[in-house]
């Protein structure tokens, strides 16, 4: 392809992608052209490219917002042009005609005309400064096209967050070397590319490309991003503090439904309940035993053959009766969809003939790959309208009609990885990142039409700029079911939250084989002689199911799963039954509170889960605490995710008083202790100013769950928001939904919006 019909279509294809834009101010700096687009007063995007049109073209996939330049002015002298706004100041450098290169330059510097500019913020303090940009041409999967990026200036104290999912167990991404592309195989557990980046100094940077994209934050003295495809730079700018970043982004790419309210009860699944019988023996064990359950999942291989879209009446004889039964318990289903199609196939040959699949260079629909173990199936092509069309449909006539309720996508990487392979839009290296976003969103689309009123979760194993407004839950893929794995999950879920994605979760236990032997060398604190059926002589592993549980009880979503024999509650022993019933529980007496935050999450855009560096900005010593975290405003969490250990030390973040939240202890800020952290505990704190809403006891969210109690923190005013609605509709979009503002004055030592029955206020 000629380089200029690629830079014509590359316009076009970037305009289609985009909502309609106002016009973008195009500066002239010596042949480098530099868009600036604005879309709120703490929102700029940058655009950088040698071709006026690509400069002056909307942003690419995943943004939804227009443009909007209330609030800003332009001007324009010998020193540069200044867009101001009452949040932040762009200033893009006046750049001199460059002078003849020298010898070394030649040889070894960018031919680019340079562009350098700089970010400041309401107070005028610089928080970003672009010093470089890049275009290097070479030619992948037949397009001569270029390696694009840019580098940023960093200060010794700026940390950064965010990026997805990297499952490598550290929060702060400085000095490090960032893979931003989804990744199966990656050797810590799947690695997701979230384009959004947060720094510690006030800004956040989404880079608008989604090809395979490295960054390497802080290292040597600056922040590099670099992309594999592309014809431009282009970035987005969001200052201010993290909640303000938040809802930029979710301005840009989409707000966050509300989940169903049976999202956050428990969800049971397993690699794999064979049979309706096993589905519904496990569901009526969870009635029986009175612990708490919402959610029944059927994983893969409930088909006849893979792409057959159908479910084996040899295995599941009615499966339209199974989900009756289900919904007359109080439960809900998910099940299992795959976008991949064995050639032999009932709707192979179909999807061949319409080129509804993913093609190699040859322009022949891609049968497995040869260096994956599953070498088997083409993949349908998600970036085809039709294709998602095509797909969506099939899976509502031939597997949501008999009643199940929600989908899991699974595979959404692609696990068929795109490199040198060409989907509908064009090539995969060029849109290796945008699959899971497309894939995802086409089901959501069709979900909408085909429940208008009913809301949407979506199992979702990759994500991309704007996933989160599918509906989608995101979980961390195929992990090992091994103490270093749980370790790496706190932080891994830190990052991703602050990438914009509120709902994250993991396979509670760990989903891959479980070893039958064990190489830990401290006696296990759980008896696992009664779950040798499940465990073998894996003697800790109840010890880690139930460690892993507590977490899990502490996250926006708990999901047991696993590829082991038994994956329930009472598979890992009695003495680990007891203490994950007491968690479930729990988890159930705190969805009033988790719930309001979910509300929150779709006004503002703001995570509920976060790293502490967000709610304590002005300690320094919270910034690379991964392995501590806040579950809303009031809680801190401290998994415990090491074999025998019964006490921890936890740093209590400066600024507020903290209550142990089993004991009722109080302690101040500031310092690191020591916890107790038996069996059946894990360290969790609760700050003091909080108010904590207690739900009653439930068997499902099926059942309208009164609150039992309010618990008041007190040592310092508190206000909170507590929210409830049917748990089912898209009712809460039009404002339905009743809120109540409860508010805590510390110095009459009075609750106000609740009857004062309700009111537990913690006296030690």
């Amino acid at each position: 392809m000629h380089l200029k019909h690629l830079l014509t279509g590359m316009a076009a294809g970037l305009l289609a992608a985009s909502a309609l834009a106002e016009p973008i101010k195009v500066l002239d700096r010596n042949g480098s052209y530099v868009g600036v687009e604005t879309y709120a007063p703490n929102i700029v995007r940058v655009t950088l490219a040698t071709d006026r049109n690509l400069a002056a073209a909307g942003p690419g996939y995943g943004f939804i917002a227009k443009s909007d330049d209330k609030g800003f002015s332009h001007k324009s002298d010998d020193k540069g042009d200044d867009f101001v706004s009452s949040s932040l100041t762009l200033h893009v450098n006046a750049q001199r005609w460059p002078s003849a290169p020298s010898m070394g330059e030649r040889y070894f510097a960018p031919s680019l005309p340079p562009v350098s500019l700089q970010v400041k913020n309401a107070k005028g303090d610089q928080v970003l400064s672009m010093n470089g940009w890049e275009m290097a041409p070479y030619e992948v999967s037949g397009e001569q096209t270029y390696q694009v990026g840019a580098s940023f200036g960093t200060s010794p104290d700026e940390h950064f967050y965010g990026l997805g999912q990297n499952q490598e167990g550290i929060l702060d991404l400085r000095g490090r070397a960032i893979d931003c592309k989804h990744w199966y195989d990656a050797p810590h557990g799947e690695t997701v590319c979230v384009p959004f980046m947060l720094s510690n100094k006030g800004y956040g940077i989404i880079w608008d490309n989604p090809s395979a994209t490295k960054i390497y934050p802080a290292v040597n003295g600056r922040t590099l991003w670099q992309s594999r495809v592309g014809e431009r730079v282009s970035y987005f700018v969001i200052t201010g503090t993290p909640d303000e970043i938040w809802a930029g982004y979710a301005k840009l790419t989409g707000k966050t439904p509300i989940p169903p309210k049976a999202a956050f009860g428990l969800i049971q699944s397993k690699a794999r309940y064979a049979s309706q019988k096993e589905v519904e023996e496990v569901a009526d064990t969870y009635q029986a035993k009175k612990y708490p359950l919402d959610i029944m999942v059927v994983d893969w291989f409930h088909w006849t053959r893979m792409g057959q879209m159908d479910i084996d009446p040899a295995q599941f004889p009615d499966p339209t009766g199974m989900n009756k039964k289900l919904h007359a318990m109080g439960l809900q289903s998910i099940i299992s969809i795959w976008p991949r199609y064995e050639t032999a196939g009932r709707y192979y040959n179909e999807l061949d003939s319409k080129g509804y699949f993913l093609k190699n260079k040859d322009g022949k629909s891609q049968d497995g790959l040869p260096f994956r173990s599953d070498r088997t199936g083409a993949l349908i092509d998600s970036t085809n309208p039709d294709a998602r069309k095509w797909f969506f449909e099939k899976a509502r006539d031939n597997i949501l009609s008999h009643g199940f309720d929600y989908p899991w996508l699974d595979e959404t990487e692609p696990d068929l990885v795109p490199d040198g392979l060409f989907f509908k839009i064009g090539s995969g290296d060029r849109y290796r990142n945008l699959y899971p976003l497309m894939h995802v969103e086409g089901f959501a689309d069709g979900l909408r039409e085909y429940r208008p009123n009913k809301r949407s979760l979506i199992l979702a194993r990759a994500a991309y700029l704007g996933s989160q407004r599918t509906g989608g839950l995101f979980w961390s893929s195929d992990i090992q079911p091994s103490w270093e794995a749980l370790k790496r999950q706190v932080p891994t879920g830190l990052n991703m939250t602050a990438s914009g994605f509120a709902y994250w979760g993991n396979d509670i236990g760990g989903w891959q084989w479980l070893p039958q032997t064990t190489s830990a060398t401290k006696a296990p604190l759980l008896d696992p002689s009664d779950a040798r059926e499940t465990v073998g002589q894996n003697h800790d592993y109840p010890e880690l199911h139930t460690r892993w549980f507590q977490y899990g009880t502490f996250l926006p979503t708990l999901r047991l799963h696993g590829d082991r024999k038994h994956a329930e509650i009472w598979a890992f022993g009695k003495e680990a039954e007891a203490i994950m019933a007491k968690y479930d529980r729990l988890r159930y007496q705190l969805i009033p509170y988790i719930y309001s935050q979910a509300k929150r999450t779709y006004d503002t855009g703001s995570p509920f889960m976060r790293a502490l560096w967000v709610d304590f900005p002005n300690d320094p010593k919270v910034a690379n605490i991964g392995d501590q975290y806040m579950f809303g405003p009031a809680f801190l969490v401290a998994p415990v995710t090491e074999q025998a250990q019964t006490e921890k030390d936890v740093y209590l973040p400066a600024g507020a008083d903290w209550y142990n939240f089993w004991t009722n202890e109080k302690f101040a800020g500031g310092q690191t202790i020591k916890v107790a952290a038996p069996i059946d505990q894990i360290p969790v704190f609760v700050k003091a100013g909080s108010i904590v809403p207690i739900g009653a006891d439930i068997q499902s969210t099926a059942t309208k769950q009164a609150i039992a109690s309010i618990k008041v923190y007190p040592g310092a005013d508190a206000d909170f928001t507590l929210y409830d609605d049917d748990g089912v509709s898209l009712d809460y979009q039009k404002g339905k939904g009743t809120s109540t503002k409860l508010h805590w004055n510390n110095s009459s030592k009075v609750l106000s919006g609740a009857s004062s029955n309700l009111v537990n206020v913690i006296s030690k």
